[in-house]
Formats: C-alpha cells, sequence, structure tokens
C-alpha cells in the first residue's frame, strides 16, 4: 500500500499523461519556498520554478517564475492584459488548484487556468517546480514546461 500524499499520486499521473520526462523526489521537509527548495535539492534559487497563483477578478492567474525574482504584480498585470493580480486567498488555491499554498504544481488542476512563465528560467538546464505537496518536486526542463502548460512568456519583474 503506497503511502505517498493523494495530490502526489494524482500529480505524477498528470506529469506522465501530459509527457513530462523528469523525476518527483519527495523531500525530508516540506519546501514551501524556493530558497528551502533549492537548499534540500542542491541547485541555485534561480532554478526553482515557483507556481504563484493570483486572483484577477475572481479569476485565477498563474505564473512560474525563478525563485531568483519577485512578481511586479502591476506591472505583469499591465503586461498580460488584466486589470490587476492580487495575492489568492489559501481557498482560493485551493478552489483553482486541488492543492495548498506551497505545494502548488505548473499542471493537475480541476480546470485549466491561464498560465505564464518567467523567462529567466530558460537559463537553467534543469527547472525544479512543485509537485502538488509542500514536500514534493519534480525536475523538468523550461521547454517542457512550456509545453506541458501552454504557458506564455512574461516578464515578472
Amino acid at each position: 500500500m503506497s503511502t505517498e500524499h493523494p495530490s502526489v499520486t494524482s500529480f505524477r499521473d498528470e506529469l506522465t499523461r501530459r509527457g513530462g520526462t523528469g523525476d518527483v523526489v519527495i523531500l525530508p521537509d516540506s519546501a514551501h519556498t524556493a530558497a528551502l527548495a533549492a537548499a534540500a535539492l542542491g541547485c541555485e534559487v534561480g532554478a526553482i520554478a515557483n507556481s504563484l497563483l493570483f486572483d484577477s477578478d475572481g479569476e485565477p492567474v498563474l505564473i512560474l517564475t525563478s525563485g531568483a525574482h519577485r512578481v511586479d504584480t502591476k506591472a505583469v498585470a499591465e503586461r498580460i492584459g488584466v486589470a490587476g493580480l492580487k495575492r489568492a486567498a489559501p481557498e482560493f488555491v485551493r478552489r483553482h488548484t486541488g492543492q495548498v499554498i506551497g505545494g502548488v504544481s505548473p499542471l493537475d488542476h480541476p480546470a485549466p487556468v491561464r498560465t505564464w512563465i518567467d523567462p529567466w528560467l530558460r537559463r537553467h538546464d534543469v527547472v525544479w517546480a512543485a509537485a502538488g505537496h509542500p514536500a514534493a518536486v519534480f525536475s523538468s526542463t523550461y521547454d517542457e514546461l512550456v509545453a506541458m502548460t501552454g504557458a506564455i512568456e512574461v516578464q515578472v519583474d
């Protein structure tokens, strides 16, 4: 019997369905920040692809950003053509992603979420993103993330 968290199992299935080639890694502790994830994985913080869900007038907007950047919500809202972006409440995140803050993956959501990606992530051969749980991550490439999510490039800072 598997002791894996159901959200990680669901993520693994979706990753396979979308043709993902990376490894899912369960860390010994929660890695709910890019710095914690980078330390646990032994990589640069910039290679962590944070999945940040924002609320744009009740609609979810997912930004995949390098752990080396902070999202300038005003500038990004203008660039992607929405009225504004605000930090999503935990219940909004769970409703639109099926996951909790700190474990939001770029995929495996109940319904498609419009997604943008920080081109800075292109600088890394391997990027790491959450795999549906705060202690689970997976490896990927920039191009694979774009292919799996349909993400559009946007400068985030």
